[in-house]
């Protein structure tokens, strides 16, 4: 017999039931219904959890694990999405028939929520353009200016694991959204009816298409464009990692003319299932390890690197103790370091968790520094943007054209910097020593905590604002700032931001898209005598020290 409680649930259930449009999340929340019924526990515990709340539409849109009920991401609640979204546009002056660009990833039902995205627009008189094929996130944000449309909608979850998909809107300037608007558009998803009230139309039928291969030689033209005359000389190995950056890329490369990457075969195929990596993101441990395998066999100059979806890039190089990865911050030093020495004016921004040093560096080139929140929705629409880039391995080279991260452009710009670094005899690594001493040695890393159970982040907070610390790394906090109440510089955001006598910095956030709790590290050490060795060595010491301190304040 079941209770009160679960008898509600179970009405609940069958009602999602009955709407659900879907024939596989029918099925799957079918079975479920009758293991309550039966008086499962354990299926009573993952019903309650599919009926708890909406999944939450915000700044990164929507994204979840796949599944059934609303808690989850599937074809009911993209739909509500979708007519939300629709009834924002029209409601804030958008003019019927105008083009709505939809893009897709090759996750599961990537292509399915898509459609029904497009089918959705269509029924509201606006006019979707269907990207012909699942392609990287930032051709989407490219074909959002370049064919005029009021908004894009690109269905990815981006790097999470292959059970979650999600739902990323951006607006006419080719910028994921902000406040207000997500709010606004959430509020417009939660005032939709009936899915049966919902208008879905075949997209061609107010003018929507598939869009041809037109727009995607357009933006593998754009990027390849962006390198300059210079050495191509460069033997590079490249992953997808199982995404969509595969025919992108290459492509890319090869217009550019650099020969062709070698390509991790067993990578090299979207696949939804991920099924050579734990987690399909270049930063965690081992996602790059095959791409480095083959460097090795092959005698490679530089390993490429991007997410599913093609918006970041990562890079591993070989050094004196073998191959290793850059991080993000020493990438991002190395790209701003190339456009500043070729005289690119204009505003060079990163967010609050990444490395100071671009703001130093931009200083010494006499252009402007902006610092912002994380995400690209905060970067990529600053005015006179020339450069952004995020320490999560995200990078915006030609903000001209994209709006966003690009993990394409970035990889190009990169290769064309080792060319030519390999002409001159020299590496990668070398030009990252001549910044430090030019610049100080910013040295950053990450204490980065997966949990199951999201009250321990909140626990985590909590502790560090009760009662916060008084030293990291062995000296003294000088200041300690709760990122919730905002500034005149940065909106507000639940972050905490901790600077310290000898320089050192620390900051500490949830994530925004992964259930993990983030410690950002930075220290500064000054080149004595060039000695960029000496300095590395005294920074990786501090950095352990501040790594320590950090995780017993939060009790992590």
């Amino acid at each position: 017999m079941t209770t009160p409680d679960t008898d509600v649930l179970l009405a609940r259930a069958q009602s999602w039931l009955a709407e659900d449009p879907d024939v596989q999340t029918r099925d799957e929340l079918v079975r479920v219904i009758a293991a309550v019924e039966a008086g499962d526990a354990n299926a009573r515990a993952d019903l309650a959890d599919r009926f708890r709340g909406t999944l939450e539409f915000g700044t990164a849109g929507l994204r979840g694990a796949l599944g059934a009920g609303p808690n989850r991401m599937n074809r009911v609640v993209v739909l509500r999405a979708a007519a939300g979204l629709a009834a924002y546009l029209l409601d804030t002056g958008t003019a019927p028939g105008t083009p709505v660009v939809i893009g897709y990833d090759a996750r599961h039902n990537s292509d399915v929520f898509a459609r029904d995205t497009a089918e959705v627009m269509t029924g509201a008189g606006l006019k979707p353009l269907l990207l012909p094929r699942p392609l990287p996130t930032p051709l989407l944000a490219f074909a959002i200016r370049e064919l005029g449309c009021a908004a894009g909608v690109m269905v990815t979850a981006s790097h999470n694991p292959p059970q979650d998909n999600g739902y990323k809107v951006y607006l006419g300037d080719g910028s994921q959204i902000v406040p207000p608007a997500d709010s606004e558009i959430a509020a417009r998803i939660a005032a939709v009816g009936s899915l049966e009230s919902i208008a879905r139309v075949p997209l061609e039928t107010t003018g929507g298409r598939v869009l041809d291969d037109g727009i995607v030689d357009a933006y593998l033209d754009t990027v390849a464009a962006i390198a300059g005359d210079g050495p191509r000389d460069l033997a590079i190995v490249y992953t997808p990692l199982h995404g969509v950056g595969g025919g992108a890329l290459p492509t890319v490369l090869e217009t550019a003319g650099f020969a062709a990457p070698q390509v991790v075969a067993e990578q090299e195929a979207p696949d939804p299932d991920f099924p050579t990596v734990a987690f399909p993101n270049p930063e965690e441990p081992g996602a790059i390890d095959r791409a480095v395998a083959l460097a090795e066999r092959t005698g490679a100059d530089l390993v490429i690197a991007n997410d599913p979806d093609a918006d970041r890039c990562a890079a591993a190089v070989p050094g004196p103790d073998g191959w290793r990865m850059l991080r993000g911050d020493e990438v991002g030093a190395l790209l701003a370091d190339h456009l500043l020495r070729a005289g690119r004016t204009g505003v060079y921004a990163t967010s609050i968790v990444s490395s100071s040093l671009l703001g130093t560096m931009a200083a010494a080139h006499g252009q402007r520094y902006a610092e912002t929140l994380t995400g690209f929705k905060w970067i990529g629409r600053l005015p006179d943007l020339v450069f952004g880039y995020e320490e999560a391995l995200g990078y915006c080279v030609d903000p001209a054209h994209v709006s966003d991260k690009d993990g394409v452009s970035a990889a190009l710009l990169l290769c064309e910097i080792a060319a030519e670094a390999k002409a001159a005899g020299r590496s990668l690594l070398d030009l990252l020593d001549d910044i430090a001493v030019t610049h100080g040695l910013h040295a950053t890393d990450q204490l980065s905590v997966r949990v199951t159970d999201l009250g321990e982040i909140a626990t985590a907070m909590e502790r560090l604002r009760t009662t916060p610390p008084t030293s990291l790394g062995g000296s003294a906090v000088t200041t300690a700032d709760d990122l919730t109440a905002g500034s005149a510089q940065l909106p507000p955001t639940d972050g905490l931001r901790y600077r310290t006598e000898d320089g050192s910095r620390v900051v500490v956030r949830p994530s925004g898209t992964e259930p993990k709790l983030k410690c950002y590290l930075e220290v500064v050490v000054p080149v004595a005598g060039g000695d960029v060795t000496a300095a590395r060595a005294e920074a990786a010491t501090r950095l352990t020290a501040l790594r320590a301190d950090i995780a017993a304040a939060a009790g992590i």
